[in-house]
């Protein structure tokens, strides 16, 4: 994973704040929008605090992006085909060392795949507004993993799949000792 940025969290400052001034928001807008706090969004545009996959996805479902096209700070043109595993983009959560490795992101097409690595003992959430409008498969590559979707418990080892349902919170949660690997396919309406 050599390609996590150097400076991801300025690359992400000024990715939120463009994005934020191209709708003409002020940050209580956005706020207001993204259900995270106004002081915490302007520490994240001055690069004074790293926001955690959940903020990021709260920020990218308000801009109306994935959390990929969010975190696709440059656009290939022309697209590329074959991307090696070592250039493929990838961003660690301050938090969990949750880490992305982004597989497949294209503007002109309606799908994504992302890969995640889930340290052991941690867990990440995201609210049902994430879900919205997007359809998800994940699928274990190794490891297990116990997936909250609502009110349902999920327990994935190796080779297992889920299909989302309707929009609901989701938590995925590694409680084993060692780290677990997954692969979020994400198709956009």
């Amino acid at each position: 994973m050599s390609n996590i940025m150097d400076n991801v969290d300025q690359a992400l400052a000024e990715r939120i704040r463009n994005e934020r001034q191209a709708r003409r928001w002020s940050l209580a807008e956005l706020a207001t929008h993204s259900g995270v706090s106004k002081a915490m969004l302007s520490k994240i545009e001055r690069v004074e605090a790293s926001p955690t996959a959940n903020t990021l996805a709260r920020i990218a479902t308000a801009f109306g992006l994935t959390l990929a096209e969010l975190l696709s700070f440059e656009r290939a043109s022309p697209p590329i085909r074959l991307m090696r595993a070592d250039a493929q983009p990838t961003w660690r959560d301050p938090e969990t060392n949750y880490v992305r490795r982004q597989i497949f992101v294209d503007p002109r097409v309606p799908f994504e795949m992302v890969e995640i690595m889930l340290p052991a003992g941690k867990s990440v959430s995201f609210p049902a507004s994430t879900y919205i409008d997007r359809q998800h498969v994940v699928w274990m590559l190794s490891g297990e993993l116990n997936l909250r979707e609502g009110d349902e418990e999920h327990f994935l080892s190796t080779g297992d799949r889920l299909q989302f349902r309707e929009p609901r919170d989701v938590t995925y949660r590694n409680a084993t000792l060692k780290p677990c690997r997954y692969l979020v396919a994400i198709q956009l309406r």
